[in-house]
């Protein structure tokens, strides 16, 4: 099998930063070490001079001359960002992310410059782990013999897992055709009809979105597991655990047959929403934080109906999991394919939660989905998900809003 587990920290080594001893040592050494790759990717994605203050310290990192320099305050910054020492030591350990903070209100910079700060994240990345950019031409997609790989390609439950691994290690995403009987969706779509009325807005178990009828839908049941028998089953079927083994990482799913926990979710995709959220703009899962603590999970997507252009299917970026770059939208250079998923009803897609990602808006059917997850094992007791998790439901309302020519 082929790994997908591209973790480089773990929870146990995340304690609060010294503030000065990383702004003065640290910070300079790092720079030393990998100012040349960060600059690179500072002039592709065109990031202008970024000032950060914390308590009573603060810089400014200028693109300039083939590095990134490191100019004491802030009078030569063209944003500048405010965080207190908690927020400023989490987004230096990949705790929090530029989305995250801004979705919770720990930064509330004018559009213009809240974009200028979600670029210099994968350069600030590069300054940090060393992890260079990603540079358009660098990735590929062949098979196992050198072969081109074929983007669009699904899979059957005849394939090999060993084919199946490949796959999605190369690419980041999967389309599982046929995985369930259309009798075990229907059972599913009538459960959910039977379970809606449960659900009330602000039940913190639901999302919900109005439609341009003025219509209240609930777009999103948690905690599903709860209200379907038949899902209770799928998720301890074997066909079902045959997906988490694919990579061979020891994914698992994050469920221990209790109702307290959200072990997957009921999705209604209706036409013509006009608040709310319903369907998300591109993101990587970790846009929010925890790259390099939990990627790379993966995202499974149960169709309980068929999706197409017309009945909002969701689409991906080949290989964005394997690439340093913006996390929340795509930047006007990046190169690498656009793939669309249509599905039929039993069908499963499957997607990493480093893989760049988005669903369309239904304009003639609406769609049933369950998503559910499995994920890494654990190697320690995790940090900062408090954080995370409370912000989850508006984490893409800034970025779906703006146009891209915005994203400047």
């Amino acid at each position: 099998m082929f790994s997908v587990d591209v973790r480089s920290r773990l929870d146990s080594t995340a304690n609060q930063i010294d503030l000065e001893v990383w702004i003065d040592d640290r910070l300079p050494f790092l720079l030393e070490q990998n100012s040349s790759i960060a600059f690179e990717g500072a002039q592709m994605l065109g990031c202008r001079p970024l000032g950060i203050r914390v308590s009573q310290k603060s810089f400014t990192l200028i693109p300039l001359d083939g590095v990134i320099k490191l100019d004491l305050g802030v009078s030569n910054a063209s944003v500048v960002v405010d965080l207190d020492e908690v927020s400023f030591s989490d987004l230096v350990q990949d705790i929090q992310t530029p989305q995250s903070l801004a979705t919770s209100k720990v930064i509330d910079l004018p559009l213009k410059e809240y974009f200028r700060f979600l670029k210099w994240w994968p350069v600030l990345r590069a300054i940090i782990d060393g992890r260079p950019v990603y540079k358009p031409g660098e990735i590929d997609f062949v098979n196992q013999d050198g072969s081109s790989l074929d983007l669009n390609r699904s899979f059957t439950q005849e394939d090999s897992d060993e084919e199946i691994s490949w796959f999605l290690s190369q690419t980041g995403y999967l389309h599982l055709q046929n995985w369930w009987s259309q009798e075990v969706m229907e059972e599913i779509s009538n459960d959910m009809d039977n379970a809606v009325g449960k659900y009330e807005r602000g039940d913190g178990r639901s999302w919900w979105a109005k439609t341009k009828d003025g219509t209240d839908r609930c777009v999103r049941l948690q905690y599903f597991q709860n209200e379907s028998e038949s899902v209770k089953r799928l998720l301890t079927d074997d066909q079902h655990e045959r997906i988490a083994t694919i990579p061979g990482d020891g994914h698992s799913i994050v469920w221990d047959g209790s109702n307290d926990q959200n072990a997957i979710e009921a999705l209604v995709k209706p036409i013509g929403v006009v608040e709310g959220i319903s369907d998300l703009p591109w993101h990587k899962d970790c846009s929010l934080g925890r790259h390099s603590y939990d990627c790379s999970s993966m995202t499974v997507g149960i169709s309980v109906t068929g999706a197409d252009s017309r009945s909002g299917q969701l689409a991906v970026v080949a290989g964005s999991h394997r690439a340093n770059l913006q996390p929340n939208f795509l930047h006007p250079y990046l190169d690498l394919p656009i793939i669309d998923l249509p599905t039929k009803t039993g069908d499963v897609t499957v997607h990493l939660s480093c893989t760049l990602h988005m669903s369309h808006p239904p304009i003639e059917r609406e769609r049933r989905v369950m998503y559910t997850s499995f994920v890494l094992p654990n190697k320690g007791k995790k940090i900062g998900m408090d954080r995370i998790s409370k912000v989850r439901e508006e984490a893409y309302m800034k970025v779906s809003q703006v146009p891209a020519n915005n994203q400047d």
